[in-house]
């Protein structure tokens, strides 16, 4: 018999794990406005010293001081699927990746743009067509 890790009931046991203790740790230290965005619960007014970086996705949650804008949130959702698919072999997995977002494979898939971690690069914006005046009529 085989046993799944992977996008699993396991993994999702794992998930919902650590939403809890996301959940925890979020209602003990945050001091601004809880809400939910498209089933992830953002929690604000964090200490710095209670998240890593600009904010923690910790299963379904995401913890942060105030870097909560919406480009940062599509940013994190695709780190609570991330908890979801590989639950509690996120945080090994994620350790492995390395620090250095450029590298790391999770904040990659998640978008570097999004997270903060590229400047945003302008909207591609199609040439327009350049009009000839002498085949213009009157």
């Amino acid at each position: 018999m085989r046993i799944r890790l992977t996008d699993s009931p396991i993994s999702r046991l794992g998930y919902w794990w650590a939403t809890a203790v996301g959940f925890t740790w979020g209602f003990i230290w945050s001091t601004g406005p809880i809400r939910r965005r498209d089933g992830l619960i953002v929690f604000t007014g964090m200490p710095n010293w209670t998240y890593g970086r600009g904010g923690s996705c910790v299963g379904g949650c995401y913890l942060t001081g105030s870097n909560d804008g919406e480009r940062v949130l599509v940013h994190e959702r695709v780190h609570r699927e991330q908890w979801r698919r590989y639950g509690m072999l996120f945080p090994l997995l994620y350790f492995i990746a390395g620090r250095n977002p450029l590298r790391n494979r999770f904040e990659i898939e998640a978008g570097l743009e999004d997270g903060g971690y590229l400047p945003r690069r302008p909207p591609h914006r199609r040439p327009t067509p350049r009009r000839d005046r002498a085949s213009s009529t009157p």
